[in-house]
């Protein structure tokens, strides 16, 4: 006669202290994306997934969260799903619903999204990969999404770039360069400024799930910085991202700014509740440290402080 395994899980802990996140880390699973007359995109994704933890629990069910992430995930596979994002929440909501001593379940996946595309001078075809990041929040009170983007891209610093042109203006001058052709040299030949690689961030996250196109956001994130950049670049593609980066440059408290403004103008229906996360930070070049910027707030906000006034 076989025994009944006991439930150490459910037994009561040493130290009675309720738990935020308890869950599982780091599985990878494949999801298949479906898109309208167009061959499904397939994401080799990594997930975590995470319920609360009362303190009279000693542990929570790993097996069940193990269970129910394989679970939705392989429906996510056998059947038509469109958004990220959704994948998650309906897992979330699984979660919720297996642990019955929960109040709370999380879960979040990152992926590599790579789109095809020209190159800006040479137009060859060439790829771009960005991070696809999406999560959901489940509570008895609904859920939320969140979906977004990590993208690489360059910046320029205004403040090198603005002491390279001081220089060249007062070299000019030395060489008895009249003020107006000193003038129109500098707006059609921007001046150098030490460089940086971008790491932009953009996400959304609003009840249900936000109403955005994944691909908005990642161009909204690409075009906050001085320059996309490609994965190939030919020499005509390397002179273009040079010269378009120095005619836009850009501290990382503007990168920012850019985001919330193509957030704005780009998403007019989602709810004032909705929250963008905008994160920049760059790689500098002659400093031993980085920069970084970031803002999170609700669109509410957002909207009123773009489309103040005072701006116009």
């Amino acid at each position: 006669m076989s025994q009944q395994l006991p439930d150490v899980q459910a037994t009561s802990p040493d130290v009675e202290v309720g738990l935020n996140r308890v869950g599982v880390t780091g599985v990878e699973k494949l999801v298949e994306v479906a898109r309208p007359e167009q061959r499904p995109v397939v994401l080799m994704a990594e997930f975590e997934a995470y319920v609360d933890l009362p303190s009279w629990r000693k542990g929570a069910d790993m097996s069940r969260n193990m269970e129910v992430v394989d679970e939705i995930l392989e429906t996510a596979v056998s059947e038509p799903t469109y958004r990220v994002e959704d994948v998650c929440g309906d897992a979330a909501e699984r979660l919720l619903e297996k642990h019955e001593y929960t109040t709370q379940a999380e879960v979040r996946m990152e992926a590599e999204y790579v789109t095809r595309e020209q190159t800006p001078a040479s137009d060859r075809p060439t790829q771009h990969t960005a991070d696809i990041i999406a999560g959901a929040t489940a509570t008895d009170e609904g859920t939320r999404a969140e979906v977004g983007a990590r993208v690489t891209g360059m910046t320029v610093c205004p403040c090198s770039q603005g002491m390279s042109a001081s220089r060249a203006r007062e070299t000019l001058r030395d060489l008895a360069v009249d003020e107006a052709t000193i003038e129109r040299f500098l707006e059609r030949a921007p001046q150098a400024g030490h460089s940086q690689r971008g790491h932009a961030t953009l996400t959304v996250e609003a009840d249900g799930a936000p109403a955005v196109d994944i691909r908005e956001l990642i161009d909204i994130a690409r075009d906050a910085m001085s320059a996309r950049i490609y994965n190939l670049a030919k020499r005509p593609d390397e002179d273009h991202m040079t010269i378009e980066a120095h005619r836009d440059a850009k501290f990382v408290e503007d990168c920012v700014r850019a985001m919330a403004e193509g957030v704005v103008e780009e998403f007019p229906t989602l709810p004032d509740n909705a929250v963008v996360t905008m994160k920049q930070s760059n790689d500098e070049s002659i400093h031993q440290h980085n920069a970084h910027a970031e803002r999170v707030t609700d669109l509410a906000s957002l909207r009123a402080e773009v489309e103040s006034p005072s701006r116009r």
